[in-house]
């Protein structure tokens, strides 16, 4: 075990962020807990219940045995009541479905991007939603022609409720520097508007919730061109299942609504700080890029 005592200011500041990163919110309690006789009583409370559960159920099925058809007319004709006629099972709803068309209609009733990000925050029907601390919106010119889109809010992004925010704002900020561009000159933004707990990825059905918002976010800002950024804002416009190094560095087109799209994809700001070699497949991109969109 890691004794703090044992540590430096800066080893300590860094283990704090690494848990921070990872979801942690708080790393002491009020009182000492004693985990290991907390989960003794749940088992045995487990273990009770499950006995109890199953004395209820063989008690229910001796006096729930369906009854004969001799003995259900017998008991009609005793008490003088017809047979009961057979009840439909009722159809249970499918909140994800219901999520999905409730975001729908929030975004396509909005006219503008502000009246987009107050339906967003209105919103309730995405889990992701509980466990953020802000919803992180569209940031930068909406008249720039240019949007910038990664995958999900990160720490830094969920802390201060912009998009791109920390270190990874800052290779972002490098990278469009490179070509002449910087955070005023285009509009950022992540397809999951919400950070999920512990920095996992959206589940498909988080994905599925959140796509009429993003969708209309392109729509209403009418870009001229999109950089995509990573594997699974990549994966989420053109599809399939392969690594941002095959989708990266060609121009594809995407259909948002009656508008066709061109879109290029690229290395994440978090591949260039993770691995450092990248940087060289990056300003390739970059360059195609800026090539575009000076053309």
């Amino acid at each position: 075990m890691i004794s703090c005592d044992t540590m430096s200011p800066a080893e300590l500041a860094a283990l704090l962020h690494f848990h921070a990163e990872s979801g942690v919110e708080w790393m002491l309690e009020d009182d000492p807990v004693d985990r290991f006789a907390e989960f003794a009583e749940a088992k045995a409370a487990r273990g009770n219940g499950a006995s109890q559960a199953m004395q209820r159920t063989q008690t229910l099925e001796r006096s729930d045995a369906p009854a004969t058809p001799v003995a259900r007319e017998n008991g009609n004709r005793a008490t003088g009541k017809a047979p009961a006629a057979p009840t439909a099972t009722p159809q249970m709803a499918i909140p994800d479905e219901q999520a999905i068309a409730e975001a729908r209609f929030a975004a396509e009733s909005a006219r503008s991007l502000d009246e987009l990000k107050s339906a967003m925050e209105a919103f309730s029907g995405c889990n992701l939603r509980n466990s953020a601390r802000n919803m992180v919106f569209a940031d930068g010119n909406p008249a720039s022609g240019i949007l910038v889109i990664g995958p999900v809010p990160n720490g830094d992004d969920d802390r201060e409720g912009v998009p791109f925010s920390g270190k990874q704002g800052q290779m972002l900020e490098r990278m469009l520097a490179a070509i002449g561009l910087d955070r005023t000159s285009v509009l950022l933004t992540n397809v999951i508007p919400w950070r999920p707990p512990g920095n996992r990825p959206p589940s498909p059905r988080e994905t599925d919730i959140c796509r009429p918002f993003i969708e209309r976010q392109i729509a209403l800002s009418e870009p001229r061109h999109l950089l995509i950024l990573g594997n699974f804002a990549a994966r989420f416009f053109f599809g399939g299942n392969e690594m941002i190094h095959h989708m990266r560095g060609e121009w594809r087109d995407i259909q948002i609504g009656n508008a066709t799209v061109p879109a290029l994809a690229t290395l994440h700001p978090q591949d260039l700080t993770s691995a450092p070699a990248s940087k060289r497949l990056a300003w390739q991109d970059l360059l195609a890029f800026r090539a575009r969109i000076r053309g």
